[in-house]
């Protein structure tokens, strides 16, 4: 299955078929299934940590930026499993995330593993340092929720019903650009090059609106910041011509992209209809080198879309976070009946 947009996350619709016409070729019945397939390899000891109470509010929120080390996470990670069990967590991923969606999170994770082998901590970096975790039973009909990450990446993916929510969802990258062979990887090469596009796009009058006068370091809404809100700044995408408003889609591509192709392009469906209220700024430097990654904090935001994207301390062109957040449906509120 081909992906008509780029890469990242949000409202998920697994399946269009009425309740109980589910079948295994729909996305829901294949993630359940995948799931399902994942808990069969785990004896009961294992199944006690991988699983948890669907309305588990402390491990919902157990995710970060942080190495693993600093911040423990649920669940198992890939280096406790067994072969068997490794290969059918990552099928399990697979079975949600579009093949560059997939592709992205292994760039994260082998970059962690260049890390680990940079620094000699293979405690604290590398890629079986990611954990796994389920709160509540796999179902089509019932909410359940699937948890990986680790060091730079935080995938929280809510499924209700035919509907899912894979927000709110971190990707970094550190390094976020390294050589595998004779190639070199940028794992957040899109929402780099996308960006500058954009900025690049802007006539001066437009500038001066999509450049804050001040400088942002990091997320506003990262870990730990479930509830936040921030006012909205920059450009408003009314203001932009066709071609920018195109452009300004492609780069949301980045993170609405990462799920399975008809979930995305329902996601960019609703990323259309509210761009005239969509605004783009931009915060640090309007340069970068060619083949390298930005280094200026930007941010986009919308009715429904909070995305930031933030390089770090000393080394901004290579240790990168970005943050995708829908303010109004994280962790499927919108999707989950009330008690």
């Amino acid at each position: 299955m081909k992906l008509s947009v780029a890469l990242a996350a949000s409202v998920l619709v697994l399946g269009s078929l009425s309740p109980g016409t589910a079948t295994a070729a729909t996305p829901v019945a294949h993630v359940v299934a995948a799931a399902n397939a994942f808990l069969a390899t785990l004896d009961d000891a294992q199944k006690k940590k991988v699983v948890y109470a669907f309305d588990d509010a402390s491990q919902r929120v157990r995710w970060s930026n942080l190495p693993v080390t600093i911040v423990p996470r649920g669940g198992m990670n890939l280096k406790e499993m067994s072969a068997e069990q490794k290969a059918a967590a990552m099928k399990l991923l697979a079975a949600v995330l579009s093949p560059a969606g997939y592709d992205k999170i292994q760039k994260i994770m082998q970059g962690d593993e260049v890390q680990a082998k940079t620094t000699g901590r293979t405690s604290m970096f590398g890629k079986d340092l990611y954990y796994m975790s389920l709160l509540g039973t796999p179902s089509e009909k019932t909410p359940w929720m699937l948890q990986f990450g680790g060091h730079h990446m935080a995938l929280n993916i809510t499924v209700a019903g035919e509907r899912g929510i894979l927000t709110p969802t971190h990707t970094g990258a550190q390094p976020a650009i390294y050589k595998m062979g004779d190639k070199t990887v940028r794992p957040l090469k899109g929402e780099s090059d996308k960006a500058i596009a954009l900025l690049k796009s802007l006539d001066a009058k437009q500038r001066s609106q999509a450049i804050l006068n001040y400088r942002v370091a990091n997320l506003v809404l990262g870990p730990g910041e479930d509830g936040k809100t921030i006012q909205p700044e920059g450009l408003e995408a009314s203001a932009m011509n066709a071609h920018q408003r195109t452009l300004l889609l492609d780069l949301i591509s980045e993170w609405a992209g990462i799920i399975e192709q008809s979930s995305a392009s329902a996601r960019m469906a609703e990323m259309k209809a509210d761009l005239d209220e969509t605004w783009f700024a931009w915060s640090g430097p309007e340069e970068m080198a060619p083949g390298s990654n930005v280094t200026a904090y930007y941010r986009i935001q919308g009715p429904h879309l909070v995305i930031e994207y933030a390089p770090q301390g000393n080394e901004p062109a290579t240790h990168i976070h970005t943050m995708y957040r829908d303010p109004t449906n994280d962790y499927g509120a919108k999707l989950i009946p009330t008690k």
